[in-house]
């Protein structure tokens, strides 16, 4: 129950914070399990939240272990993250992975859907880094378990990963075969076949661009210059401004207290977790001046702010 409620919540607002959401093959977000998604990495959990509020299926996220405190575990664990580790975060860590996979298997098994980030390092850039083994040893611990797991390489785009109301692009690849990874030459052969195909396809996903390179994202994530949507637009944006400089300035001072690469992210999770109380405050700021037609703001709130979203610049 707490995650269905979180994830329509998660859904409707992120239509807010993001301007321009593009899927390549929306038939994907159907997809039925067991399905694993092999993913780049470039914006911290918020790649997790977005295809999570996009599928009509529960996604199970594989998340950084280091976050699964036991004061947080339990409730990382509610809403459908498990934990796989680095060897960054302590070797002795690596043998609770099995754990996780067996996990995974179970969803599999229940016909679930699972995403793994095959880079398994979030870096805000356009490019695609050095795959490592996890994602290949998933797969292929569930082909021979004869799981009929489904793998499909997923791109994700960001236009930019400093600015609200930025352009998302998902893009989906063609799932990779069984019978082409598993070989009677090892696990060895088997893990490198796996990932040449990963990667083979993921390099087709991941827009790559230079940090900078402006030209480059207006090619990638073209703006269509509509006059009367903007002058139609402008008023409520300026509302919109006004209306919510006092919760975006201070969540940008406080989220760029974190690492530069999980800036984002903060962002979007700290907006996901206060505006219902900030909306609240400004409905009882203007209760006393006009009663019930205060709680127009519920409307008009939300609205100016993807107006202002529309008009921004990236």
């Amino acid at each position: 129950m707490l995650f269905r409620l979180l994830k329509s919540y998660a859904r409707l607002a992120l239509r807010i914070y993001i301007r321009r959401l593009y899927v390549n093959k929306p038939a994907m977000l159907q997809v039925k399990g067991p399905v694993l998604f092999a993913a780049n990495h470039p914006n911290s959990f918020l790649d997790g939240i977005i295809l999570t509020t996009l599928l009509e299926e529960t996604l199970y996220s594989l998340a950084r272990g280091d976050a699964f405190t036991p004061r947080w575990n339990k409730w990382l664990r509610r809403i459908h993250l498990l934990p796989v580790y680095r060897t960054t975060e302590g070797a002795g860590n690596l043998a609770h992975n099995y754990t996780t996979f067996a996990s995974c298997h179970e969803v599999f098994a229940q016909n679930g859907v699972v995403l793994i980030f095959s880079e398994a390092l979030c870096v805000n850039e356009w490019k695609l880094r050095p795959l490592r083994k996890g994602t290949a040893r998933l797969a292929i611990s569930a082909w021979q378990k004869d799981i009929p797991l489904t793998v499909i390489p997923l791109g994700f785009n960001y236009s930019s990963f400093r600015s609200f109301g930025k352009d998302v692009h998902l893009l989906f690849g063609s799932p990779i075969q069984k019978e082409s990874v598993l070989q009677p030459d090892g696990d060895g052969k088997q893990i490198q076949a796996f990932n040449q195909q990963l990667q083979a396809q993921l390099e087709g996903l991941v827009y790559h661009l230079d940090a900078g390179d402006q030209e480059g994202l207006r090619r990638h994530f073209p703006v269509p210059v509509n006059r009367v949507e903007k002058m139609m637009l402008a008023l409520p944006a300026l509302l919109g401004w006004l209306l919510h400089a006092l919760m975006y300035y201070p969540v940008k001072w406080v989220a760029a207290l974190f690492d530069s690469d999980h800036y984002d992210s903060v962002v979007a999770a700290l907006h996901l977790l206060f505006y219902p109380l900030y909306l609240l405050l400004a409905i009882l700021l203007v209760w006393s001046m006009l009663g019930w037609t205060s709680l127009l703001l519920l409307l008009l709130m939300p609205f100016t702010a993807r107006a202002l979203v529309r008009v921004a610049g990236r």
